[in-house]
């Protein structure tokens, strides 16, 4: 293969931002960095002074049109996903309703909830959990895809075209007459893990693409219409872009009524058949947007170097001044030039500094899974209160719709008042201060689940044994207490609320702490944290049954709240710091010469790219 050099005159004449491509056929320099494209926005505010930053009130900045229509496409994934997922529970936990029209649909009219393969309460638990368990835990592998191998882009295409093909299955798995077959389960199942391996493709890279759009990457200065100078913020420009992406996420989450109420009223097969048609709208959606988008290639991961670094930290500070000051400091090229023994490195000082920061994000994100349990019961806690209680002809699975429906309602309430009433009186309510508010009502809204359980097992016809298969009539008629669903409402709300400040905020800490060659990667690490939680589920799933089921919302509850105060003393200093955008160069090495590595928008394709430097060494 001939190698085809640039020089550094034509980098210069370009600019020395422009990523050249003489690698490939047509223009000398990619056209997706420039302005000029389909989509783009041209910020040509001045950079903010330190003075100005410590005066002037702070603004969300502009958004492209381009990350809002992503948003959308959030929402047909997730609509298509949580609408499957909402009633997977009833599907797998109940047996055909007594006198029901076969297709999974009971009799109107009774308090007999739909259901299909009869498998009970903790085999629903463990397929619901090892589903999301994969979802959130397989992409790691999509965001290390995305960064070295396929693109974001492209890996977000192939999760849809294998989540397309799960959704055909699943319907087929629903159909009445495979049901009363019998040979329901295996295709169910079938679809259940190839949707779960889609999704892991498309998850992690989705909210990285939306924020590679936000064009505001440092602090500028602007004067608006009526006169007033501010300070156009990036970290509040992507959590505007975040809350849009999560309310999407939501409204796609609500998807989970329709498709409730139909399992209930119909059957099945339209439960699942609804959210495959809106899944299908994404296709054409991804196509028209391509050539609008601000695209990264895969440039290969900078996961080597981090652990390099990390090496180096171990091997000249030693690992008893882990978490002290300093520790860090002893990898970075200025410092080990200075040593006794110094050596060469393939990394900046700023490369470090984007190391200390993704260790830290990492260590942010360790708190969550407790976040998440309380965020509806331990395992399959939630489902089981729910058969319990009076339902009065409401699907027992709709009312954890409340839980979208809310964030619905409360995002706007945070995007445009709450937040811009902060930045105008300059009260900083930083990541770390949103994510300790949210874990703490957390912790403390959850008690109300447990409250709601202890008088479902007081007021019920079966005591403590409220949520078993036999608690039925002599007709096979479930038993319920005479509490009303409706009160579960409470704490679904409250802890619904609480998904803003907590998880809006993860989005925008995965991507800003991340190195460049790494927001895919980092992003899944954010994931990885809710196959924690599923993994979790899964484990004490046989565990969740009566008449224990009191304690699983309890426990959970109390050991947020200790582990929203350790989170707020270990990491609450970083809100001192100033929100930052890591622009650093990639520093992944190339086997053969050890050279660096151009930065993230070489050819799409991936093809080699080689740009002589001044000194002569090739750089590929």
């Amino acid at each position: 293969m001939t190698t085809i050099h640039a020089l550094p005159e034509a980098q210069h004449i370009v600019g020395s931002e422009a990523p050249l491509a003489p690698a490939e056929k047509g223009p000398l320099v990619h056209a997706n960095s420039f302005h000029n494209q389909l989509g783009a926005y041209h910020v040509d505010e001045s950079e903010a002074t330190e003075e100005e930053m410590s005066s002037l009130r702070r603004v969300a900045g502009h958004i492209p049109i381009t990350a809002y229509i992503l948003c959308i496409v959030e929402f047909a994934e997730r609509g298509s996903f949580y609408g499957v997922k909402q009633v997977f529970s009833n599907f797998v936990n109940r047996p055909l309703p007594v006198g029901g029209n076969g297709a999974g649909a009971p009799p109107h009219g009774t308090q007999q909830t739909a259901g299909a393969l009869g498998k009970g309460t903790v085999i629903a638990a463990a397929v619901t959990s090892s589903f999301g368990f994969l979802v959130y835990g397989l992409p790691i592998l999509g965001g290390w895809l995305a960064d070295t191998r396929w693109g974001r882009f492209k890996t977000i295409c192939i999760g849809v075209a294998i989540c397309g093909i799960a959704h055909v299955i699943m319907v087929i798995a629903a159909i009445p007459s495979v049901i009363q077959a019998h040979h329901a389960y295996a295709p169910f199942m079938i679809s259940v893990y190839v949707l779960a391996i889609g999704a892991a493709l498309f998850k992690p890279n989705i909210s990285v693409v939306i924020l590679d759009q936000n064009p505001h990457k440092k602090p500028t200065t602007k004067v608006l219409e009526s006169g007033e100078k501010v300070v156009i913020d990036p970290e509040a420009t992507t959590e505007r872009m975040m809350l849009w992406f999560y309310f999407l996420i939501n409204i796609g989450g609500f998807i989970g009524v329709p498709t409730s109420y139909l399992a209930k009223l119909v059957g099945f097969w339209p439960a699942f058949l609804l959210p495959g048609i809106i899944y299908f709208l994404l296709p054409p959606l991804l196509w028209w947007l391509r050539p609008r988008l601000i695209l990264h290639a895969p440039g290969g991961s900078d996961l080597g170097n981090v652990c390099k670094v990390l090496a180096m930290c171990f091997r000249r500070g030693g690992i008893k001044r882990i978490g002290q000051q300093g520790f860090w400091e002893s990898a970075k090229p200025s410092v080990i030039a200075q040593s006794n023994n110094p050596v060469t490195v393939s990394w900046n000082d700023k490369f470090v500094d984007d190391t200390q920061r993704t260790f830290q994000a990492c260590g942010i994100f360790l708190f969550t899974p407790i976040f998440f349990i309380n965020d509806g019961g331990i395992g399959g806690a939630s489902d089981a209160l729910s058969v319990m209680l009076t339902t009065n002809g409401v699907p027992n699975d709709v009312i954890s719709n409340f839980n979208p429906l809310v964030i619905i309602l409360g995002i706007p309430f945070f995007n445009y008042g709450l937040y811009p009433m902060l930045r105008k009186y300059k009260i900083h309510f930083g990541p770390i201060a949103r994510m300790f508010t949210g874990m703490m009502i957390c912790s403390i809204g959850s008690i109300g689940w447990a409250i709601i359980t202890h008088y479902a097992y007081v007021t019920g016809p079966c005591g403590d044994h409220a949520s078993s298969l036999t608690c039925v009539d002599a007709d096979g008629v479930s038993l319920v207490s005479p509490i009303s669903i409706w009160w579960t409402a409470i704490p679904l709300s409250i802890t619904a609320l609480c998904e803003i400040l907590v998880n809006v905020t993860a989005y925008g800490i995965a991507y800003s702490r991340a190195p460049k060659n790494m927001r895919g990667l980092v992003s899944a690490i954010n994931c990885f944290m809710s196959a924690i939680q599923y993994a979790i589920n899964l484990a004490t799933a046989p565990a969740i049954r009566d008449p224990y089921i009191v304690w699983a919302f309890a426990g959970p509850s109390i050991v947020g709240f200790v582990s929203a105060i350790a989170f707020w003393f270990i990491f609450k200093d970083l809100d001192k710091e100033e929100y930052v955008i890591s622009d650093n160069d990639d520093y992944h090495l190339d086997e053969s010469t050890g050279a660096r590595s151009v930065s993230d928008e070489e050819a799409i394709g991936g093809k080699g790219l080689e740009v002589q430097d001044i000194d002569g060494k090739n750089t590929r």
